[in-house]
């Protein structure tokens, strides 16, 4: 009888980052994932024209969840947490996707975090 592993993750996010912290038997491991829309990015295009700042930001943002979406695959159970709507933002994408309809998705409002504060936070919601 194959056991399957419970694979889980918690992603602390907000629209310039996602901090991917895998939950493996009591301990985490973390990856970044950064949206390519910064500050400066914002700066430059709305210097040229706001519509034009506007497409972009929608196709940077695209880009910056479809990475997430990505790493989210595989996972069994995802808990995506930040102080944004962001996470909001990706979990109704993901729920359109049937990509991802066996995966465990919850949604958890916190505020801003250290990196230990992130593991802590995941650490317990998936020790519960």
């Amino acid at each position: 009888m194959n056991k399957v592993i419970d694979k889980k993750i918690g992603i602390w996010m907000d629209n310039a980052s996602a901090h991917m912290i895998e939950f493996v038997d009591e301990s985490s491991s973390k990856n970044v994932i950064e949206s390519e829309f910064t500050h400066q990015e914002k700066e430059h295009s709305l210097s040229k024209n706001e519509n034009l700042m506007h497409h972009k930001e929608q196709h940077l943002q695209a880009e910056y969840y479809k990475k997430i979406s990505d790493a989210i695959l595989s996972f069994n159970e995802v808990v995506l947490f930040g102080p944004t709507n962001a996470k909001s933002e990706l979990f109704n994408l993901l729920k359109k996707n049937h990509h991802f309809d066996k995966i465990k998705i919850q949604v958890e409002q916190t505020d801003k975090m250290t990196n230990v504060e992130m593991q802590v936070f995941v650490k317990e919601y998936f020790s519960k």
